[in-house]
């Protein structure tokens, strides 16, 4: 299967509708978790502007802990409830960080990272499989159209990727 990845254009809005139908595309015909998760990082990363790393913590029944992802070297483990993503986890519910060095005990994975949106990844039967993660080394760069966008996208990636 052959799929273009090219920036998306157009207000935030139909920029998310855009790769919403991407990520369909590329998902649907695959049932390789590991694969999905890449081809899922390296969409989101080479289409949405001014990122530094996209990518997935799965949480391994005790923390979370990298899993395929686009950007530079990553922290390896975050405990739940540290940082951006352990808090995405821990209290499941999505974090947009305008500026992480604002944010109560960042974790600077990558200190070009300025701001950060955070999706928790839960399962059907309500377990918390774990978090995707986007940073953007420009401050204010995510909001809460980025929050209703990359909700929309793990929905899809847990519906066709995790299920």
């Amino acid at each position: 299967m052959s799929l273009t990845i090219q920036h998306t254009t157009g207000s935030k809005a139909e920029q998310y509708q855009e790769l919403l139908a991407q990520a369909r595309s590329l998902l649907s015909d695959e049932t390789d978790r590991i694969a999905n998760a890449a081809n899922f990082s390296a969409l989101v990363y080479h289409t949405l502007p001014d990122l530094n790393w996209s990518g997935f913590y799965f949480f391994d029944g005790k923390e979370l802990v990298v899993g395929p992802f686009q950007g530079k070297p990553a922290c390896v483990r975050i405990a739940l409830g540290k940082g951006v993503c352990g808090t995405a986890a821990q209290t499941r519910e999505t974090q947009v960080v305008r500026d992480v060095h604002a944010f109560p005990g960042h974790i600077a994975c990558d200190s070009a990272s300025q701001s950060e949106v955070v999706v928790p990844l839960i399962a059907q039967d309500g377990s918390l499989v774990g978090v995707w993660d986007v940073d953007s080394p420009v401050v204010n760069r995510f909001d809460a159209d980025d929050a209703r966008g990359m909700e929309a996208l793990c929905k899809v990636f847990m519906e066709l990727a995790w299920a």
